[in-house]
């Protein structure tokens, strides 16, 4: 008699989940020796000051504020020059922002090509500079500007300035010159740290002053006194060139009645005879009129006449008139964390070339925004320089914008940026092409009943 097998217990049923309770961990209780109250402060602004993507975002978003504010600034000091011009009171503007979304385009151009496609564009740049600088000084072609003949007429309301291009063309070229004899170990002889770099630059100086625009020449001598300091001149070689382009400057101020009367306008509080100074007087009475926080946007009373070139050299009058001493604060804080971004990025490199350029670009804009703001606060003369990415002026925001799109593109190329801005991208993005494949089906376990 066989046994009759016993019947199987049903399944019982699952047992509800029950929640996890995770206790949080409990707070660190602070060491003797851990710092307090400011000095804690101090030590996280530290840290996050030395994150690796630090410069990245103060170059990507301090040049973009600036611009922005920039626009914002150029639509509220021209309009009463547009209206007084008979044009649109969006005249200026519309141009400005045309010649943003084309430096916009210029930025993301130079954020994308390599280090060596930036070495190559060197010398097509300069020479096609140093050719429309000639261009510039042959009759029907070049345009004066308010006694600067430095422009070509490009049909219509538009025209380029090419000494602004000259300014970047001399620092890619200059940085690739530099970085391939630093890498033949040449930069110790003193003819080929000056040789072919000062004629270069000379040749362009040139040019520039035979147009009479002093202001850039001096922008593009800062430009060459900063390329030979990173390339590590010697003192006594610095000096000497320092001294000698003092001596030329000083020639070429006291040979000119204009140059003679702007240097004689620092620190002017009254017109003075002949209103020479009216620029200087008006500009200062817009600073102090804007008190802390300002007179509020588009109400400025500066730029009704009173004040001459308010959307250009003189726009940080206007923003001090209109946002005060905080807008004024504001836009000097955004070129300073400009300025030590580039510092930043030309320090960290072993890229020489990378080191030259980025220098070389924070050179041109720290330079640039100090002679047009203390001319704006009349501790400088008037050198007829815009304030960078701030100030009207097409032909000054385009070669700008391209060379702040190479300090971002040196700031992600740098080995610890570019492991931080990796570990930032989604999982599934950093995942191989096969993997993700595989990931993309969902895997469902069957259940006995046959269900799903």
């Amino acid at each position: 008699m066989t046994a009759r097998p016993a019947k199987e217990a049903p399944p019982s049923p699952p047992r509800p989940l029950r929640p996890v309770r995770r206790t949080p961990p409990a707070p660190r209780m602070p060491r003797p020796g851990d710092p307090t109250g400011p000095r804690r402060l101090y030590h996280r602004a530290k840290r996050a000051w030395d994150r690796p993507l630090t410069a990245y975002y103060l170059v990507l978003g301090g040049s973009l504020l600036i611009m922005v504010l920039g626009l914002v600034m150029v639509y509220s000091a021209s309009q009463i020059k547009a209206l007084q011009s008979g044009l649109s009171p969006t005249y200026f503007f519309r141009k400005q922002l045309l010649a943003a979304a084309l430096g916009g385009g210029l930025m993301v151009l130079a954020t994308k090509l390599p280090v060596r496609a930036h070495r190559a564009l060197a010398y097509p740049l300069i020479a096609a500079s140093v050719f429309l600088m000639c261009l510039v000084q042959v009759p029907g072609i070049g345009v004066a500007v308010n006694g600067n003949q430095n422009w070509i007429s490009l049909g219509g309301p538009f025209q380029l300035q090419p000494s602004e291009f000259g300014k970047l063309a001399l620092v890619l070229w200059g940085a690739d010159l530099l970085a391939r004899k630093q890498e033949r170990r040449l930069l110790t002889q003193w003819k080929h740290l000056l040789v072919p770099l000062i004629p270069a630059a000379f040749l362009l100086l040139g040019l520039i002053m035979l147009g009479g625009d002093m202001g850039t020449a001096i922008i593009l001598t800062a430009i060459l006194f900063g390329l030979l300091w990173l390339a590590g001149a010697p003192t006594r070689l610095f000096v000497g060139v320092l001294a000698a382009a003092g001596v030329i400057g000083a020639l070429l101020i006291k040979t000119s009645a204009n140059r003679m009367s702007r240097l004689a306008c620092i620190g002017a509080t009254d017109p003075g005879p002949g209103d020479q100074c009216w620029q200087a007087v008006h500009g200062i009475y817009a600073l102090a009129s804007g008190g802390f926080f300002g007179s509020g946007l588009g109400a400025s009373m500066e730029k009704w006449g009173e004040l001459p070139e308010p959307h250009t050299d003189f726009i940080f009058a206007i923003t001090g008139e209109e946002l005060g001493l905080a807008g004024t604060l504001s836009v000097l804080a955004l070129f300073a964390a400009l300025g030590y971004a580039g510092i930043r990025v030309a320090g960290r490199t072993e890229d020489p070339f990378v080191r030259y350029a980025a220098g070389g670009v924070t050179t041109w804009i720290t330079a640039q925004a100090v002679v047009n703001i203390g001319a704006v606060l009349g501790l400088l003369p008037i050198a007829g320089v815009p304030l960078p990415l701030f100030s009207y002026g097409g032909s000054a925001l385009l070669p700008t914008m391209f060379a702040v799109g190479l300090l971002i593109a040196f700031a992600r190329d740098e080995p610890a940026a570019r492991a931080a801005l990796a570990m930032r991208q989604p999982v599934f993005a950093r995942m191989p092409a096969g993997v993700r494949r595989k990931t993309m089906r969902r895997r469902v376990k069957k259940l006995p009943s046959g269900e799903r």
